[in-house]
């Protein structure tokens, strides 16, 4: 399973994007006052920064059709709203990837999963830790983690590169079409005032 420490990729030019992002989550806490060393220093701002963004979120190609049929997916079968979505190409993306040092073509070749202060995952990885946090029997896809990450991600990989040619895709983030799934959507008020970061 493919777990990245979020802390040790913390720089300080991360800190005022935030803000202006707008982003929803938790209040931020204020950092130790005297960091014992600059280890300490990134892990205090990590957590900082992870306690104004949210936890389990998502980030996912918004116009490629097969992604958004299978966030759909995942929204009926997530009673508990236990995991958030963003679209790639939205400006609420940006510090989420910037904290993890992707960018959106990264995102565009293998979906993100943001799980908290600690780690994140992608492709395969992602789509079966998402899985992990649903009920049964859905969440039993994630006992196929089991098998290597190279043979998943492979599979994972083929699919994704033949997806538009295969499911099609839109010019904006499909999700506005269907505003009753919005409540899940860390940008959906970006998405419902429109504008250019809608666009792909």
């Amino acid at each position: 399973m493919l777990a990245r420490t979020l802390a040790a990729r913390v720089r300080p030019l991360l800190a005022p994007p935030l803000a202006a992002a707008g982003l929803r989550g938790y209040a931020a806490r204020a950092p130790s006052p005297r960091p014992s060393s600059s280890s300490s220093a990134a892990a205090a701002a990590a957590a900082t920064l992870l306690t104004i963004l949210q936890p389990r979120v998502l980030i996912y190609d918004g116009v490629c059709h097969l992604c958004h049929r299978g966030v759909k997916w995942v929204i009926k079968a997530d009673k508990h709203a236990k995991i958030r979505f963003c679209c790639v190409q939205s400006k609420a993306a940006e510090p989420y990837l910037r904290l993890v040092g992707m960018d959106r073509e990264d995102v565009l070749r293998r979906v993100l999963f943001i799980e908290g202060p600690e780690a994140y995952y992608e492709g395969s990885t992602a789509a079966l830790k998402v899985a992990s946090y649903l009920p049964l029997p859905y969440s039993a896809l994630s006992s196929l983690l089991i098998i290597p990450t190279p043979l998943r991600d492979a599979i994972y990989d083929y699919i994704a590169k033949n997806r538009y040619d295969w499911f099609g895709k839109d010019d904006e983030c499909i999700v506005i079409k269907d505003k009753e799934l919005l409540e899940r959507f860390i940008d959906r008020e970006e998405m419902l005032g429109g504008g250019p970061s809608n666009s792909f």
